[in-house]
């Protein structure tokens, strides 16, 4: 049975799926709002979008809070190979996860503290046009949910820093940050997350 995560709220992954995680996949998911069109708008082409590229990302960080290695469109594997992301969607359509992260930990390098995963709007809408977005952990040996945090806040923001998965005491844990954050790419939200590390 799944955890459904509040903002700020932590778990240890290993109490929650019963075991030792090895593989796991964070999925994130999101949908634009729907929004109603007039008759007359809609005859002369005048509707907004439905289309809403969002990034999902994952940023490695040390025990000094400096960026090991950045997971994103561009580069959809870490320099380690521990982790991989599968892949650009640029409109949120469909069912399911939008875009998954794949997450080794046995292979997350040593040195790695910290895993934070993020959301950023490319298309530069903000996320008061942005529903059901959330983020989730999978177990990848069996595919049960473990864990699941579903964003409640909507904005002028473009950015959300998700969660955070961090090493304490020899086992990893999951932090639901849910923090607005602006910015069209990693880049720009890098140093709105060392704020929250």
């Amino acid at each position: 049975m799944a955890i459904n995560l509040q903002k700020g709220q932590k778990i240890s992954l290993s109490k929650e799926s019963g075991g030792a995680l090895s593989k796991i996949v964070m999925g994130l998911g999101w949908d634009a709002k729907k929004v109603p069109v007039s008759m007359l708008k809609g005859m002369f082409g005048g509707g907004k979008s439905d289309a809403i590229d969002l990034d999902a990302s994952c940023v490695l960080f040390d025990d000094q809070n400096k960026v090991v290695d950045t997971i994103y469109f561009g580069q959809l594997k870490s320099r380690d190979g521990s982790i991989v992301h599968t892949g650009d969607n640029r409109t949120g359509a469909g069912d399911g996860d939008d875009e998954q992260i794949k997450v080794d930990l046995d292979k997350v390098p040593a040195n790695v503290k910290s895993l934070v995963f993020t959301v950023n709007s490319f298309s530069g809408q903000t996320f008061d046009e942005v529903d059901n977005a959330y983020c989730r952990i999978i177990d990848s040996s069996n595919n049960a949910e473990i864990a699941r945090y579903t964003l409640s806040s909507q904005g002028s923001h473009t950015a959300q820093i998700m969660t955070k998965l961090y090493r304490h005491n020899g086992e990893w844990k999951m932090h639901a940050i849910g923090e607005n954050g602006t910015g069209r790419t990693i880049e720009a939200l890098l140093p709105q997350i060392i704020i929250h590390l």
